[in-house]
């Protein structure tokens, strides 16, 4: 990690997650940090070579963000994509001005040259474009490498500096050579072997959280998922005996969850970890009572979860680590220099002072499908490895508006009836998730001739690599009407089911 990491500078992309994806995907360990980040941090990296991603700006802006010039004076490749190569351009020189037409979706690519980067792609193909301004006047030193017809500096590169900069997106799908244009830019370009992989992950981690954790004590919120559970394994594997899993039901988990986790992992278990299990459903119900706004509530069961552990550490004699199964895409919306799009409880929610010496989480570079094949790579058991990932907050926030053991209560025996007949009707549940969450919509119903006002369930169903983008699976009618069937008339308080078609972006996985 610490000699061949590609730096991904952010000014606000909304593909910047999938740049990072694409660049995992050759073999190569990859960070994004804000374009605002100082020289000095980014030199103190080592990176092999830096990306600067596009956003929504114009370069020539009053407070558009800028690029350092002292940027090009590391000695590493820099690849600017969208934004971020017409940023290039303006601070060596060159010249971006509006574009007579701006470029959206699909367009016809004519490369010009094939230079480092074009290497054995055809001279006709086709790129995803989204921009409204171009680069007009090169900087010097530069050559363009391709064209469409609306713009004319498509790509260009500075070889001799190793400076290259691409007007579309390549780390898209609907650029049919990106990937490969990305792999040769980390991989030849920048120098990088390519040794990114779950097994040498595994082994360095395992070294560092011994060097790190030493006779001290651990303490891990465990709650039965796919990361907390990978976080386990790896953290026994490094310190053993040393390491407590708490687990606490907060109230806010899926039907029969609490005696699930206690089966796998307490005493006499699959893992027979030392694991403390801790009621706090009427804390976090009492600290949840009057809440509606999504990200309150999420700081709240945050702040509940850290104190809930403190307790429970100082009970147990002090522990001097929390651990915690924090995952990258949980910190990059919780912000890294863009928008925030939610606060995850183990990021964004935590509380400012914590009474434990710091922090351990060792998935927090991985995302899902990395953590999923460490997860493997460890030994665990494939069917809890693929299981349906859920979130810490659990349904908090999966219910809309104000939580209440009720709400709970018909969300618990509406998911598991989704569950059941997913189950029934043979669908592959491991590449995505699969939930029913409760609304805050409550509409006039019909019942044995009796009138209802009651709520309405909806059924997710995302399918999902890296839970970065997700797309809605298409279920068959029959599980839907089935499902729909048994809701209504199994579940005390609901008289309506809805599905959920949107994708993600532009909404998230789950509802709040």
């Amino acid at each position: 990690m610490e000699t061949e990491t590609i730096l991904i500078l952010d000014y606000g992309g909304q593909y910047k997650q999938l740049i990072a994806r694409r660049i995992r995907e050759c073999h190569v360990y990859c960070e994004i940090l804000p374009h605002t980040s100082p020289v000095e941090t980014i030199r103190s990296r080592r990176p092999r070579g830096i990306v600067l991603t596009g956003g929504p700006n114009s370069v020539y802006g009053p407070d558009a963000p800028t690029c350092s010039p002292e940027l090009f004076s590391l000695g590493v490749p820099l690849l600017g994509i969208c934004y971020g190569a017409q940023a290039m351009a303006h601070a060596l020189g060159g010249r971006v001005e509006p574009a007579v037409t701006a470029e959206y979706g699909r367009t016809a690519l004519s490369v010009d040259d094939s230079g480092a980067l074009f290497k054995d792609v055809p001279r006709e193909t086709t790129c995803w474009m989204s921009h409204r301004d171009r680069i007009t006047a090169l900087p010097s030193g530069f050559r363009v490498t391709a064209h469409t017809a609306d713009c004319p500096v498509a790509a260009m590169e500075d070889a001799t500096r190793r400076l290259y900069a691409v007007q579309f997106h390549p780390e898209v799908e609907h650029t049919p050579q990106g990937k490969d244009m990305l792999r040769r830019f980390v991989r030849d370009i920048c120098g990088c072997g390519g040794t990114w992989r779950m097994a040498s992950f595994a082994q360095t981690e395992i070294q560092r959280l011994r060097a790190q954790v030493g006779e001290k004590r651990v303490l891990l919120a465990l709650s039965g998922g796919v990361d907390s559970s990978v976080t386990a394994a790896l953290l026994a594997r490094a310190i053993g005996s040393r390491l407590t899993c708490v687990f606490v039901d907060h109230g806010l988990l899926r039907k029969n969850e609490a005696q699930a986790v206690q089966r796998v992992f307490g005493p006499g278990g699959a893992f027979d970890m030392h694991l403390v299990c801790v009621d706090a459903r009427d804390r976090f119900y009492a600290a949840l009572q009057g809440v509606s706004d999504p990200e309150q509530k999420r700081r709240i069961i945050g702040e509940q979860f850290i104190r809930v552990f403190e307790e429970t550490s100082r009970s147990l004699g002090e522990m001097d680590y929390l651990a915690q199964g924090t995952i990258y895409p949980d910190v990059v919306e919780s912000g890294t220099g863009g928008d925030v799009i939610k606060s995850h409880h183990n990021v964004g929610g935590l509380p400012e002072h914590l009474s434990f010496s710091g922090l351990i989480e060792p998935l927090r570079p991985l995302f899902k499908d990395e953590v999923r094949a460490l997860g493997l790579e460890l030994g665990l058991p494939r069917e809890l490895v693929f299981r349906q990932p859920f979130p810490g907050p659990g349904l908090g926030v999966r219910i809309v508006g104000e939580v209440t053991a009720e709400k709970v209560r018909i969300l618990q025996e509406a998911d598991a009836i989704f569950q059941e007949e997913l189950l029934r009707h043979g669908v592959d549940t491991s590449q995505g998730q699969f939930f029913a969450a409760l609304t805050n919509m409550r509409s006039v119903g019909v019942m044995g001739d009796h009138r209802t006002y009651d709520y309405a369930v909806v059924l997710r169903a995302v399918s999902t690599s890296d839970f970065m983008t997700a797309t809605a699976v298409r279920l068959p009618y029959e599980l839907l009407e089935s499902a729909m069937n048994r809701i209504v008339n199994e579940v005390r308080g609901v008289n309506r089911v809805l599905f959920d078609l949107t994708s993600k972006p532009p909404a998230t996985i789950e509802l709040e």
